[in-house]
């Protein structure tokens, strides 16, 4: 490994997106950029699909065999507020990094430059302003007649002062082999954007941090039902309302590389986390299990990948 640099100061950014709106969404997100950075943040981390939000309980019309063209006009609105790597949006996401020298994490929904696909992707931002972008594997449950599976951007790491960093979005945490292609890059920091304030999901986040022995950021959602646009169609309204009032409460946190948590819990409000993550317990904590190295018997199993 190479070495470390001792200390990174992180900001979990725990906010609701302004639904449907990319120009709110870009705006509040380089606000809360500049608050964490005036605080001494080096890494900023924001959400799943922060920019333009996540539809939470839409059905865009789908069913099985047929769609609806007021769903099809839905979804065309969310295509819509959707966003190219690169665009403007990334370009001035890249000119705040470059402004404050701070390193991004940043949930978008993509559209692709080429076709008409859609992906939940992450791109992370370094402070020259590189942009890298992970696209999800594998959307979750109904989610895929919104967004198409990743075709490249596989398992990409970005090297920073404090070791290598990835992103695993939400519910691909639960695919073990993912988890692996990420812990045989070596990461330090996995980085988790998710919209999941299940219970369980606090137990599987120390799991997985004890079992890549590295830093695990759970940077997730806040959404009030009220950040929906109340001119959708009428059957997305009435899908809305039956939501509670609270849609997703949250519950970021950070987790250090022996499963015990470096911040506070927090649920049901915005805000933004801070914490002094010691690096030095990457590597201190590998002594007896490295799980890509000393810990692992390639000659028995190993995992190929596609890295493209």
């Amino acid at each position: 490994m190479k070495p470390l640099k001792d200390t990174c100061r992180i900001a979990v950014v725990q906010a609701a997106p302004v639904l449907f709106d990319t120009d709110a969404c870009l705006a509040k997100a380089l606000r809360l950029i500049g608050e964490a950075a005036q605080k001494g943040a080096e890494l900023i981390v924001f959400p799943e699909l922060f920019i333009p939000g996540y539809p939470y309980g839409m059905t865009f019309g789908f069913t099985v065999g047929s769609r609806t063209e007021e769903g099809r006009r839905d979804w065309k609105r969310y295509y819509d507020a959707s966003i190219l790597v690169p665009g403007p949006e990334t370009d001035a996401l890249a000119e705040a990094a470059r402004k404050y020298g701070v390193y991004l994490s940043m949930g978008i929904s993509e559209r692709d430059a080429v076709t008409a696909t859609l992906y939940n992707s992450n791109v992370f931002i370094s402070p020259d302003g590189t942009v890298m972008n992970h696209r999800k594997l594998k959307p979750t449950g109904s989610e895929r007649v919104v967004w198409g599976d990743a075709d490249r951007d596989f398992f990409p790491v970005m090297d920073t002062p404090w070791g290598p960093m990835g992103s695993m979005i939400c519910w691909e945490s639960y695919m073990p082999l993912a988890r692996a292609a990420l812990y045989q890059k070596g990461v330090t920091l996995y980085i988790s954007p998710n919209t999941n304030d299940n219970p369980e999901w606090q137990h599987t986040i120390r799991h997985i941090a004890i079992e890549g022995h590295c830093y695990f950021v759970n940077c997730d959602m806040i959404i009030p039902k009220a950040s929906s646009p109340a001119d959708l169609s009428e059957t997305a309204r009435a899908e809305i309302a039956r939501l509670p009032e609270t849609v997703c409460r949250g519950g970021s946190c950070v987790i250090d590389p022996s499963g015990h948590a470096v911040t506070d819990t927090l649920w049901d409000k915005e805000g933004i986390l801070y914490a002094e993550l010691d690096m030095q317990k990457v590597p201190a904590s590998r002594m007896e299990h490295d799980v890509c190295g000393h810990y692992a018997r390639p000659d028995v199993a190993k995992l190929v990948f596609r890295d493209e």
